[in-house]
């Protein structure tokens, strides 16, 4: 886009992106395809995708072939797709894309899918390195100990590069070079297309491969530069399920590190488990064994107790989970949960409620200062503020083909044991007697007893089998 500085216009270069995520990754032995392969709560092509968003470009292309319907599930309408129906390399991978780019002036970075910890601060660097150096390619390199396996880049006596040697075709010396090629590359992008068109497939595995595009460009006498990037690890590529593990823990330091620099504690990050999309505030403290996971966002001066898991949820300020399970869940502030509690989705759990051990809440509303203590289950419910629901209750809202809702107002007290049978309404300062079952509505200010009257039948203890040996136990001990 042109702009003006003071009487002289200048026009920014182009920038475009391909990613390459055609291939079916059988090394993953899995059917699900190796692109979508979740690090940290998202697929290494959508981290590709989403770095290469943030630096601004105007078109990324990205090259589908094998689970090509998923893969643009996954990523939307973020990215222009080009089908690479047969397998061919990946200088024919990149030529599918020429019917987008070919005509384009401009600069053109070629990624893989497979690469989730490339960072939107090394692409700009690279693209900024590739523009500056004028060269029609520049390649990504990174310095390593342990280059094999790699391409190693040979460069001349005026640091530049010569070739790029493949580890089986490396001499001695040439394999003691420790910088090696990541796989991505910067290319004029008109340059890029013609020289595509001059890749032959005279190889073992008769494929068309893009790094013959820098040998083309050399012998064009073009320049062909590389930047090498300070972070080795950023260039690693998932191939299997080790490769996918190892990612996931590099990726997983880098959220944690950021949450903490943000503010939050956590006490072992070694053992916290956190997506890439969870937001959390200043002074939350995590303790160990906690899962984060999803859209999930947790406010400030919140408590995330040990083993604690929490999906796509929403926490405000002051919450305390104690060792409980949270799934599309909604806790106000200053609530707090568990231990070993579950919020169902569309749990909405309001200010300042407490929720006690092994309570379940699904699709339920419950109001201010509400507490739910234990032992209970409270599902298509609304419940209003300050309402006591005793040890044991059952909110039964399914008949066996329908959800049926319940409603109890403010103010309210539901005794232990008591089975809620929906649809029924509890008005305000309404009060139910332990061991009720309640099947009709309870007005304002009106205690509800429904269970049979007390019998009891003398002797009948004596009964039971068990009864001689009790009674021959306390002979013994008198």
């Amino acid at each position: 886009m042109p702009f003006l500085l003071g009487t002289v216009s200048f026009k920014m270069t182009a920038k475009y992106a391909i990613i390459l995520a055609a291939g079916q990754g059988t090394r993953m032995k899995s059917k699900l395809y190796k692109v979508l392969h979740p690090v940290c709560g998202k697929s290494m092509v959508d981290h590709v995708l989403t770095e290469l968003e943030k630096d601004q470009l105007d078109e990324i292309v990205t090259i589908v072939g094998h689970g090509a319907q998923k893969v643009k599930e996954t990523l939307g309408k973020r990215t222009r797709y080009a089908l690479q129906a047969e397998q061919l390399g990946t200088g024919h991978a990149v030529l599918q894309a020429e019917d987008i780019l070919g005509d384009k002036a401009g600069m053109t970075l070629i990624t893989c899918g497979d690469t989730p910890l490339f960072t939107a601060e090394t692409f700009a660097k690279l693209f900024e390195y590739h523009e500056k150096s004028g060269a029609a390619a520049t390649v990504l390199t990174a310095k390593t100990d342990k280059p094999f396996g790699y391409g190693r880049i040979i460069r001349n006596n005026r640091d530049e590069v010569e070739k790029i040697v493949e580890q089986k075709d490396a001499t001695p010396e040439e394999a003691l070079v420790n910088e090696i090629n990541t796989g991505v590359y910067c290319f004029d992008n008109q340059a890029l297309f013609e020289s595509l068109h001059q890749v032959n497939n005279d190889n073992a595995q008769g494929e068309y491969y893009l790094p013959d595009v820098i040998e083309i460009l050399k012998s064009q006498g073009k320049a062909v530069g590389a930047y090498c990037m300070p972070e080795f690890e950023e260039s690693m590529g998932v191939n299997d399920r080790s490769a996918l593990a190892k990612a996931t823990a590099i990726m997983q330091r880098r959220i944690n590190e950021k949450h903490m620099k943000n503010g939050v504690t956590l006490i072992d990050p070694t053992s916290t488990y956190i997506d890439v999309d969870v937001e959390i505030g200043a002074d939350t403290v995590i303790e160990p064994g906690v899962l984060l996971k999803g859209k999930t966002k947790i406010g400030s001066d919140c408590v995330i107790g040990a083993h604690s898991e929490i999906r796509n949820s929403t926490l405000e300020d002051g919450i305390e989970v104690k060792a409980s399970f949270l799934e599309d869940a909604y806790m106000h502030n200053n609530s707090n949960i568990g231990p070993y509690s579950h919020l169902r989705p569309q749990a909405d759990i309001g200010e300042g409620v407490h929720i006690g051990n092994f309570v379940e809440v699904k699709k339920a509303k419950l109001g201010k200062n509400t507490k739910v203590g234990h032992l209970t289950y409270v599902g298509d419910a609304t419940l209003g503020k300050e309402i006591n629901v005793g040890c044991g209750t059952v909110f039964v809202n399914y008949d066996g083909q329908n959800k049926h809702h319940t409603n109890v107002g403010d103010y309210s007290f539901i005794g232990s044991g008591s089975n809620i049978i929906a649809p029924v309404e509890l008005a305000d300062h309404s009060y139910v007697a332990a061991g009720s079952t309640i099947t009709n509505d309870v007005a304002s200010h009106e205690m509800a007893i429904a269970r049979g009257r007390q019998v009891n039948k003398p002797g009948y203890y004596d009964r039971y089998p068990v009864a001689k040996a009790a009674l021959e136990n306390e002979k013994k001990d008198q």
